[in-house]
């Protein structure tokens, strides 16, 4: 709930105790809720509580969403200064590139038209319930965001409007999610780098360094842990360190100028490993911690993500290998998520193609061979039946089933359906 203080300045006359704005899906209207989505209907109360009687000419409620940028070209600017969260030019500083899109543009009166003739209503004193109802776009809203030089921000404001006071108004902001599915099959598909670099200065070369690295799938929610599969290889003569982390590259635009800021949000180290050593990654997780989702729809403002997978090589640049990640709002799950996860495990480890099968399968075996009727009688002995239920008791119990120990089971052939002289073996190539 948002609410204004007691009405102050000239014809105020302290006549307004509260006015609040309540929103009935509270838990969705900030930044720890679910947020709302194109479509949903926005519902609440505007409260007005008065402590005598006061005249108005109306009551309004605005509902706006709008993408802001700016930043300043001669120095760096001032994030979350102004009213929207966006960076602020400082007095003396050179001309800023800014840009403004809108997504939300909603107007509605809350109050009935005065009387005719009368240019306002007046309202006793005590307590007022206005309530208020509207729907958001059903076209693609972008997510909530705020950055470094920009933000995309929603908003509900209530405005009371009198005829010899300045204007009160009251708002709330809301929380707009643009929902990204990690399931869809663009985003399943993994991912593959290998680079290599010869470390060393001129002919002075100590041998090369090698990576290759994996990701099972491109979309990842928060709160999910990234397996990374890797193979690094030290030829050369130096210790290294294989790490790992997850950046965000936030991207604005503005009169023609773009404007970028890349900030890492979570990261992990491996072991060191020797000259003339390999490691290997079957999996080293990475968490993602929360994070925004990704942006990728908004003409000004972009925010993205990536893995990167680099090693750290004394006294030379360091080789990386970077991903792109989509940070998505509605989890895998079912039965491709599991796919994707047994498709990277085989897909890690092909050495099984190499093995070599028969083309004719070897029949099996008749099992009449293996136990003969004269070994099966001579095995089982004969146990009379008992008299009587006392007599059965005392009978051992593993004489009945000594007497199902040998029996057969049914004969699978006794006929080799492919009989050869020599066994030919030929290698089996199988297409995935």
């Amino acid at each position: 709930m948002a609410a204004a203080g007691p009405g102050q300045g000239p014809g105020a006359g302290g006549a307004v105790r509260t006015l609040a704005l309540v929103l009935e899906d509270e838990a969705r209207r900030g930044s720890g809720g679910g947020g709302y989505c194109s479509g949903d209907t926005v519902s609440g109360q505007v409260l007005l509580e008065l402590a005598g009687p006061l005249p108005l000419r109306g009551l309004r409620l605005e509902a706006a969403g709008r993408a802001r940028v700016a930043w300043s070209e001669s120095s760096g600017a001032v994030p979350g200064a102004g009213t929207w969260g966006v960076a602020v030019r400082a007095p003396g500083q050179g001309p800023r590139p800014e840009a403004e899109v809108r997504y939300l543009d909603i107007r509605q009166s809350l109050l009935r038209d005065p009387p005719e003739g009368e240019e306002s209503l007046v309202l006793l004193d005590g307590r007022h319930e206005f309530p208020f109802s509207f729907q958001l776009p059903q076209e693609p809203l972008v997510t909530s965001f705020t950055g470094k030089y920009g933000s995309i921000q929603y908003y509900v404001k209530a405005v009371l409007e009198r005829p010899a006071a300045p204007d009160q108004s009251v708002q709330a902001e809301l929380q707009v999610i643009s929902h990204i599915d990690v399931s869809s099959p663009a985003l399943l598909t993994p991912v593959l780098r290998s680079q290599e670099k010869m470390v060393g200065c001129w002919f002075f070369t100590s041998g090369p360094v090698s990576l290759s690295a994996k990701i099972e799938r491109k979309g990842y929610c928060n709160g999910e842990a990234i397996p990374i599969y890797a193979e690094i290889e030290n030829c050369s003569s130096r210790l290294i360190v294989p790490k790992a982390a997850i950046f965000q590259t936030q991207t604005y635009l503005a009169s023609g100028k773009t404007k970028t800021f890349r900030q890492m949000v979570a990261n992990v180290r491996g072991n060191h490993i020797a000259s003339g050593s390999t490691d290997t990654w079957n999996g080293k997780t990475l968490k993602i911690p929360p994070v925004s989702p990704s942006i990728l729809d908004c003409c000004i403002i972009r925010v993205e993500y990536s893995l990167a997978v680099y090693i750290h090589i004394p006294g030379a640049k360091k080789l990386m290998i970077e991903m792109p990640l989509v940070i998505g709002t509605i989890p895998c799950i079912g039965f491709s998520s599991r796919n994707s996860s047994i498709t990277s495990q085989f897909s890690m480890d092909m050495s099984w193609l190499a093995l070599t099968m028969p083309e004719h399968p070897e029949a099996p075996p008749n099992y009449a061979d293996v136990v003969s009727e004269e070994e099966f009688s001579r095995h089982v002995p004969a146990y009379p039946l008992p008299i009587d239920c006392e007599e059965q008791l005392c009978c051992p119990v593993f004489a009945y089933i000594q007497e199902f120990r040998f029996q057969p089971p049914p004969l699978y052939s006794e006929i080799d359906p492919h009989p050869t002289d020599v066994e030919e073996i030929q290698p089996v190539s199988f297409m995935l």
